[in-house]
């Protein structure tokens, strides 16, 4: 009797641990709960592409390595990756963005998000990738950036970004890609996102092009290669002309 009931007690321990971790692992970080409801809030989706982040889903988004989020990744039971692009998304970047701490990579490229980056991307401390291209992007591009000291891609062309390119982002030592091209960016291009490294810039004018205040290396560089193209065209038209009118006037002479 003393020995069944032993048992008993072993058994419902167990019950209650596997209840324990069963629940542990269905249940969201609240971090990433509270990251997609603020996101979802401030997205607008008039095709209704993200029908599926609802509520509920925020409260488990992830199983392990499985996402139950349209768009998502997970990883050990957390998000790793948004890739929300080419989705006829309006609306802005929502600053609580930042709760997703586990976030290594950021797509919302090719939309229609207006608004700034929220510096409070510098709080993705894991973020390797940042894509937010092609979309209504405005001010300035924040420097705090720079504290994301993983990132390896920031793709940020055809937006509506103004001031100046922050100097900071030339310390992140892991960026391997980096485009800001046609926007309304002014000023000098950094230093250290144009330096050369052997024969070739950091950086080549691609990055650069479609800001008409922009100015420096490699800019510069392309600019005086594209006037010495126009001035050698120029001349060569010259010569062209010349010896065009040179057998217009030996022909005349030879029949008049």
């Amino acid at each position: 009797m003393v020995r069944s009931h032993r048992f008993s007690y072993r058994l419902l321990f167990l019950l209650l641990l596997i209840f324990k971790t069963t629940r542990r692992l269905t249940t969201a970080d609240p971090n990433d709960e509270a990251c997609l409801k603020n996101l979802r809030q401030n997205l607008e989706d008039p095709a209704s592409n993200l029908r599926n982040w609802t509520n509920s889903v925020f409260s488990n988004p992830c199983s392990g390595f499985t996402s139950y989020l349209p768009g998502a990744t997970c990883n050990n039971g957390r998000i790793y990756k948004l890739s929300l692009t080419n989705l006829s998304l309006r609306g802005t970047i929502s600053p609580f963005l930042s709760n997703c701490t586990n976030l290594q990579s950021l797509d919302l490229s090719s939309n229609q998000i207006s608004g700034i980056i929220p510096p409070e991307i510098q709080f993705l401390v894991n973020l390797a990738v940042l894509n937010l291209s092609s979309n209504q992007l405005s001010g300035e591009i924040t420097p705090q950036l720079a504290l994301c000291a993983y990132l390896n891609v920031i793709d940020l062309h055809d937006n509506q970004l103004s001031g100046q390119i922050p100097q900071q982002l030339g310390l992140l030592a892991r960026l391997s890609a980096f485009d800001v091209s046609n926007n309304k960016l002014s000023g000098q291009i950094p230093t250290y996102l144009s330096n050369r490294t052997g024969n070739f810039p950091r950086f080549n004018a691609s990055s650069f092009i479609g800001n008409k205040g922009l100015y420096g290396y490699p800019l510069q560089e392309m600019m005086m290669k594209s006037k010495g193209l126009s001035v050698m065209a120029i001349v060569g038209i010259g010569l062209g002309s010349g010896i065009a009118s040179l057998m217009i006037s030996f022909t005349v002479f030879v029949y008049g």
